[in-house]
């Protein structure tokens, strides 16, 4: 690359160590920064959709990726309170549209780790944990930013910034960008037990429940210990409280809903937390950019924040290689917020929400309505492999194309 340029990321969460890995591959110097000292390795996205995966190949990780993870062929939609199976989607129909017709469940700390070992190895990137923003300003030609760490505080200066700092962003919040949209009045309930629904109910790794009362999502991650274990995700009510939610009476009579158990199910994790759908009002102030949570955060029902927000930096590293080493104008960079801003709200908010609305349809006619069509798709090829190429982003992928 001509003059070699700098790119600073904020955030070591999966999207901003795939935006490390990617640039430093690419040629640039890379300054990674991260606040916390230590790699966060509770449950949190671990479904990577096949769009997703195509561009994870890129990144040299994907045997170690595929080593510690699930390859998870099918998915799921049961009708919940008939303990009935609705539909089994197979991927494999898109096996002549993208070299991995499968998603992967794969922890997300686990690719964090390996992209930091390799980011470890590489000249001119410099990793820094435990240090924090503290002020940022920019001109039309850098970047400056004001780092606090161990060592005091040092100011660094960089091409481009790249702000992959989850949803309380302080890149974000610095830059004063609007995050529009709402919160769901209803928390979500996540629960980790080794029980082996698969063994005992026939489920695919990934399974969605429909229910008007409790709609649930069901998926089998590897485990640091690669023996297996199953997430469910279900709403608590609104009037819940946190005791009552987190209980393990409560755990245990959600998941015996499910599907029950002669004994009580061991608990290797729980949490609750607040679900949004929201999209940043802009991606772009000069030179930073907002990539995944800083920018858009969405319920988790189909697996597509993380993917999502790995589709940002990819998309934006190929328009800054255009303008870095292609020699294009400049405004080309506005192309990054056209297309990412626009498919994140045509594709990730709408998918999510929708997914959301499927399962917990209230109406006995409309819920009927939908599951016999997730029943009609399913037996039709050409039908599922459209809905797939929707569910996993390889439309989005496409019509990101599209956008000038």
């Amino acid at each position: 690359m001509p003059d070699r340029q700098r790119v600073i990321v904020v955030g070591a969460g999966p999207v901003g160590v795939v935006a490390a890995l990617s640039a430093a591959r690419r040629g640039y110097a890379v300054t990674l920064v991260e606040a916390q000292t230590e790699i966060d390795s509770s449950p949190r996205a671990a479904t990577f959709h096949p769009s997703t995966l195509d561009m994870i190949d890129g990144l040299g990780i994907m045997d170690e990726f595929l080593s510690v993870g699930l390859v998870a062929r099918y998915f799921d939609y049961w009708d919940k309170p008939t303990r009935t199976l609705v539909a089994r989607m197979d991927h494999d129909v898109l096996r002549h549209e993208t070299r991995f017709p499968f998603v992967v469940q794969t922890e997300q700390h686990k690719l964090v780790r390996m992209a930091l070992a390799r980011l470890g190895s590489m000249a001119d990137v410099d990793v820094r944990l435990g240090t924090t923003v503290e002020a940022l300003e920019q001109d039309g030609r850098a970047v400056t930013v004001t780092l606090h760490g161990a060592d005091g505080e040092e100011r660094v200066a960089a091409d481009w910034l790249i702000a992959c700092d989850g949803g309380r962003s302080t890149i974000r919040k610095a830059l004063d960008i609007e995050f529009d949209g709402y919160t769901w009045p209803e928390r979500f309930v996540v629960l980790t037990t080794l029980y082996d629904f698969a063994g005992a109910m026939g489920c695919s790794p990934r399974s969605y429940f429909a229910d008007p009362d409790e709609w649930a999502n069901l998926f089998k991650v590897a485990g640091d210990d690669l023996q297996g274990r199953w997430r469910v995700v279900f709403p608590a009510g609104v009037d819940e409280t946190d005791e009552q939610a987190m209980s393990d009476e409560s755990a245990e009579a959600r998941l015996s809903r499910i599907w029950p158990a002669q004994e009580p199910r061991e608990l290797v994790h729980r949490n609750l937390y607040k679900v949004h759908q929201r999209v940043a009002a802009k991606f772009r102030e000069g030179r930073i950019f907002l990539a995944g949570d800083a920018a858009h955060v969405n319920n988790p029902i189909g697996g597509l924040g993380l993917n999502c927000g790995i589709h940002d930096v990819m998309e934006l590293l190929d328009t800054l290689d255009a303008v870095a080493v292609g020699g294009a104008d400049e405004a080309l960079l506005d192309r990054y917020e056209r297309r990412r801003r626009t498919l994140n709200i045509d594709f990730v908010q709408q998918q999510t929400v929708d997914n959301k609305r499927r399962l917990e349809e209230k109406d006995p006619e409309k819920r009927r309505a939908r599951l016999d069509e997730l029943a009609a798709i399913a037996e039709d090829e050409e039908r599922q492999r459209a809905f797939l190429r929707r569910t996993s982003l390889l439309d989005s992928v496409r019509r990101s194309a599209t956008i000038d």
